[in-house]
């Protein structure tokens, strides 16, 4: 059973940068989608970046209003996928969950987050304060 381990969070103020780890185990050599998502208090779960674990770049794909200031890439060597968030807006502000779910990445995990079917980790705080 796959089981993901969240680091990394804390506060950071806006324009500032932090680094999500998160551990996975129980992998195996199968194909995986891997995904950060988030949620903020009074918000539905949305999904953040994704990646197949092979880490081709085409398989990457972001939420648009995190484009361009976070970057999903991931360490096979490790089982470690991250999340550099760099440029952190106040409303970044959220609990972030590292995701994996066999299978190759679809697009409709990022705009359709309730189509998502796979395991979460327990999640990691990020503060960011204006």
């Amino acid at each position: 059973q796959v089981q993901l381990a969240e680091s990394g969070g804390g506060s950071a103020e806006a324009g500032g940068s932090l680094r999500l780890s998160c551990e996975a185990s129980g992998v195996g050599s199968r194909s995986y989608c891997m995904a950060w998502f988030r949620q903020a208090p009074d918000k539905e779960r949305e999904g953040v970046a994704i990646i197949d674990s092979d880490g081709s770049d085409e398989s990457i794909r972001y939420l648009d209003v995190v484009k361009r200031r976070f970057t999903i890439s991931i360490d096979n060597a490790r089982n470690t996928l991250y999340l550099q968030m760099n440029n952190l807006r106040p409303d970044d502000t959220a609990m972030y969950y590292c995701a994996a779910r066999p299978g190759i990445c679809r697009i409709s995990y990022i705009y359709q987050a309730s189509t998502w079917d796979g395991v979460f980790g327990q999640g990691t705080q990020v503060n960011v304060t204006s």
